[in-house]
Order: structure tokens, then C-alpha cells, then sequence
């Protein structure tokens, strides 16, 4: 019998943990119907990983170190890169929550089945100090070494990205002249990396609701092939980020700089996985609580001296 409550406690609590740590991961998808000449290859990377890691991932697995860093220009399979930063979905939404939007779900599922090239990341950690367009692009350049080897890199105004001498897009439509007008002016064997992200498409005047993302991605999907390019995906998701503006960092640098200054600015910095660790085990913790709770009061309810059967009433 204490065995048993044991291991319902425990269960109790790993999966508490479990809930935790899908709700402060978010999933990604990479597809690539342009890699016509490589085997068919469809994985899941069932790792917790933090945004760099998947950058490197995407690099190395998913063959995009030859689209942004390789020279062999010649060889490259694909002519155009695409981003795409959600912010609706978590990990526990791929996994079957009924508040996930349905029709994105079978986008993405689609888009990874039916494609020649596919690979999935169910468990990416989020940053709070950065957004994850910032994260990859930072990371595609810091891991190709000598910066982007791409003809063209453009991004929505909406998504927040430092650095980089960066074309902006302004809404929907100006993305499809973009991707128009790459296509004419591309010469032979050189690739695009486009970045979108899913906030920057509310400012639309026609619009007086927001588009679905779903609805977004589907469109973006269509004008790439309608421009004729030969196309990889990346799908990522960053629901834990609003519109961010330009100088909402600058107080944030200020004290970081007084603080290393003062010389009391620690150099170990808890990045992604390292929070995402923690509030694993913050779930853990719980569930040890909650345990050692039923078992005193189980311990309490069994200590108690109750007669099963009463003596009858003496008679004088």
C-alpha cells in the first residue's frame, strides 16, 4: 500500500515537472522541398536545446551551412532561405493541447511529411533578454565565422534584430515584391535568407483584426512558390515575446555596465537550458512537497487508535 502511494506521489510530481518544462519550450520545424538531390531524410531531435544549438543544428544536420556560409555558390541546392518566428505555439501544444490553433498544426505536420527534406525540434528553450529572430541570425553569423554568405538578407520591421546592414520589409505584400524582385535580379547560384516574424503583419490598414498565423504562413508559403525559387523553411516559435521597441534595453545596459564597473558583476550567466534546468528541478522540489504531505498524512490517519467494535452498555 506504501509502495503504491509512493509511486502515485512520484508520478504526481515528474509529471508536474513535465508540464513546466513543455510550457517554457517552444517547438521547431525545418523543411526543405528545394533538396531534391539529396536521400529522403525525415528526423526529430527529441534534445532540449537552447536557440544557438539550433542554429548550429540547422547549420550542420539541416545543410544550411552550405546556403549561409558556404563560397561554392555553384553548388547551392536551394536559392532562398526563409524564417519564420511564430509566437502561438509551445511544445506542449504539438503534443495534443486543444488550445493550439488546428489549422497551423496541419501546416506544420504537412509541410513535414510531405517534404522530400524535413527535420523537427520539439524542445527549444526561450531567452527573456532576446528574441529568437536575434538569437538565430546571431548565431548563423557567429557560426559561419566570416559573417553571412548569402546575396540578400531581408527581415519584417517587426522583428527585432541588431546589426547588420539588413533590408526591411514593411507588411505581406512588400514580401511578395521582394520575393518577386529577388527572383529577376538573382544571379545563378546564389541564396537569400529571408526573416519574417508572424507581429508584423497587424499593422496591415486593410486588416481590422489580426491575420491568423496559420493564414500568415500559409500566404508567405504561397509566394515563395509562386515566385518559382527553390525554398527551405525554417518554423520557430517565440510566443513569449511582444513587440519589442528599440530602446527598451538601454536601461538594462546601463546597469549592467555600472554593475561590472563596481566590480561585483558575476561572469557566470544562466543562459536558456540553465533556466529551463532549473525550473525542471523547481518542478521536482514540488512534487517531493506534495509526497512527503501525503505521506505524514497518511502516517497521522493510520496512527489513530479507532476500536472497531464497541463493548455494550452494562445492565445494574
Amino acid at each position: 500500500m506504501g509502495f503504491k502511494i509512493f509511486v502515485v506521489a512520484m508520478m504526481v510530481g515528474f509529471i508536474a515537472a513535465a508540464q513546466i518544462s513543455l510550457a517554457s519550450t517552444v517547438p521547431a520545424f525545418l523543411w526543405a522541398p528545394g533538396f531534391s538531390s539529396v536521400e529522403s531524410k525525415e528526423s526529430v531531435n527529441y534534445q532540449i536545446m537552447s536557440p544557438k544549438d539550433l542554429a548550429n543544428s540547422v547549420l550542420s544536420q539541416g545543410g544550411w551551412s552550405d546556403l549561409l556560409c558556404s563560397e561554392r555558390k555553384n553548388e547551392r541546392p536551394v536559392d532562398l532561405a526563409v524564417v519564420f518566428v511564430g509566437r502561438e505555439l509551445h511544445s506542449s501544444d504539438v503534443a495534443g493541447n486543444k488550445h493550439a490553433d488546428p489549422a497551423l498544426l496541419n501546416l506544420l505536420k504537412d509541410s513535414f511529411t510531405k517534404t522530400n527534406f524535413s527535420m523537427a525540434f520539439p524542445y527549444v528553450a526561450t531567452s527573456e533578454e532576446e528574441t529568437m529572430e536575434n538569437l538565430l541570425v546571431s548565431s548563423f553569423k557567429e557560426a559561419c565565422g566570416h559573417g553571412l554568405g548569402v546575396a540578400n538578407v531581408a527581415f519584417l520591421e517587426s522583428c527585432s534584430i541588431e546589426g547588420g546592414d539588413f533590408q526591411k520589409l514593411a507588411n505581406l505584400h512588400s514580401v511578395h515584391d521582394h520575393l518577386v524582385s529577388r527572383m529577376e535580379k538573382r544571379t545563378k547560384g546564389e541564396t537569400d535568407l529571408v526573416v519574417l516574424c508572424h507581429g508584423g503583419f497587424q499593422s496591415l490598414k486593410e486588416l481590422d483584426q489580426p491575420f491568423p498565423e496559420s493564414e500568415i504562413l500559409t500566404e508567405v508559403m504561397s509566394s515563395v512558390e509562386q515566385s518559382g525559387a527553390k525554398y527551405a523553411a525554417l518554423y520557430v516559435s517565440d510566443p513569449f515575446k511582444s513587440i519589442h521597441y528599440p530602446g527598451y534595453r538601454e536601461p538594462e545596459r546601463f546597469l549592467a555596465d555600472d554593475t561590472a564597473k563596481n566590480g561585483s558583476a558575476s561572469p557566470k550567466v544562466c543562459d536558456e537550458v540553465c533556466k529551463l534546468k532549473s525550473s525542471l528541478l523547481e518542478g521536482v522540489l514540488v512534487g517531493i512537497v506534495l509526497l512527503l504531505i501525503l505521506v505524514s498524512g497518511l502516517c497521522c490517519m493510520m496512527g489513530i487508535d479507532t476500536p472497531t467494535r464497541f463493548e455494550a452498555p452494562q445492565e445494574n
